[in-house]
């Protein structure tokens, strides 16, 4: 029986090195994107985060936009913007763009965030985050509906307002969280759940039997697929040490008080979300982790960490389109 299941490359344009200038940066990344697609990579992903001094891109949907432009397949998701901060018609309307644009490839990633700074700089409290993102989605599939959007909730009132231009495709609205209420959150009204490092799969797939909803995951992986592993971890352990304190300091893993700081390098690498992998062993672990949840609908990976360089990151690219997804592909009947 033939399975669908997309891979892809999960963006974020963080800069911390500043080696090079962000628009090289922009548009090596976009030239790596084309390249991905050529060898075989169905997806990709981008995140988002603002005023962080390495420059985590604020503006993935502008981003989306280039990426559909230059690519021809691939499948463009945000994993993941933050639907809080937004305002949800400007969303709606730029996402329905967006859709229209890459002739219906665009999806629609959204989570709750939990960085102080950006709430109070876009006037938001971390309290309100659960009726912004319930009343924020209704927002958004009223207004790709045609019909006039009405919301009159706790944080959104919005009467009788008609939407325009309509996508044409809908984008699948996908909820991201590691905590159990947003994942009984993404299971209830979502079309599907953006997981992190593995995290919340059980507990999604017994939220969906709840709902009686039908479940489909997209996977953000941190596998590190190399032919090598050992030198591999050697050469990016600075930057997964880099990107896992920065995410535990924010407090994306809980409150940054609580959440001890990684000392070394080979504490991140090894008591992190990470996964080390050569060809071999990274194709069972994915045709082990594909068996166990058959929802899964997409797995995708960072492109480079932050501070790794473009070419580095294409190193790990080509190994894995030619030594690990072809197996993958062969031995789960994935087309």
């Amino acid at each position: 029986m033939q399975r669908n299941v997309n891979f892809g490359l999960w963006y974020d344009f963080r800069n911390p090195q500043k080696d090079i200038g962000f628009e090289q940066l922009y548009r090596e990344s976009l030239d790596q994107i084309v390249w991905a697609e050529s060898l075989g990579f169905n997806s990709v992903w981008l995140t988002e985060h603002h005023f962080v001094d390495d420059g985590y891109t604020p503006s993935p949907l502008v981003i989306a936009a280039a990426i559909g432009e230059r690519t021809k397949t691939m499948r463009i998701g945000t994993n993941l913007v933050l639907l809080p901060l937004a305002d949800p018609v400007r969303l709606a309307e730029d996402a329905a763009t967006l859709s229209l644009l890459t002739g219906g490839r665009f999806d629609l990633g959204v989570g709750l965030g939990y960085r102080q700074l950006e709430f109070d700089y876009f006037g938001r409290k971390l309290s309100h985050r659960p009726s912004l993102m319930e009343e924020g989605i209704e927002i958004v599939r009223q207004a790709w509906s045609g019909e006039s959007v009405t919301v009159r909730g706790k944080r959104y009132q919005v009467d009788d307002l008609k939407i325009r231009p309509q996508p044409e495709s809908l984008p699948k609205i996908l909820m991201g969280g590691m905590a159990p209420p947003a994942i009984e959150r993404a299971a209830s009204i979502g079309d599907g759940f953006l997981s992190t490092g593995g995290i919340g799969h059980d507990d999604y797939m017994a939220a969906v039997d709840r709902h009686g909803k039908t479940a489909a995951i997209f996977a953000g992986h941190w596998g590190i697929i190399a032919e090598d592993p050992d030198r591999e971890a050697a050469e990016v352990g600075e930057y997964a040490l880099y990107q896992s304190n920065q995410y535990i300091a924010w407090g994306a893993f809980g409150p940054p008080d609580e959440v001890p700081l990684f000392e070394n390098a080979e504490a991140a690498l090894t008591g992190g979300l990470y996964e080390l992998h050569d060809g071999e062993s990274a194709v069972a672990a994915l045709c082990n982790l594909l068996e166990q949840y058959p929802a899964i609908k997409d797995i995708h990976f960072w492109a480079q960490l932050p501070g790794e360089s473009i070419e580095h990151g294409s190193r790990r690219i080509e190994y894995m389109a030619n030594k690990v997804l072809p197996v993958v592909r062969s031995r789960l009947g994935i087309n």
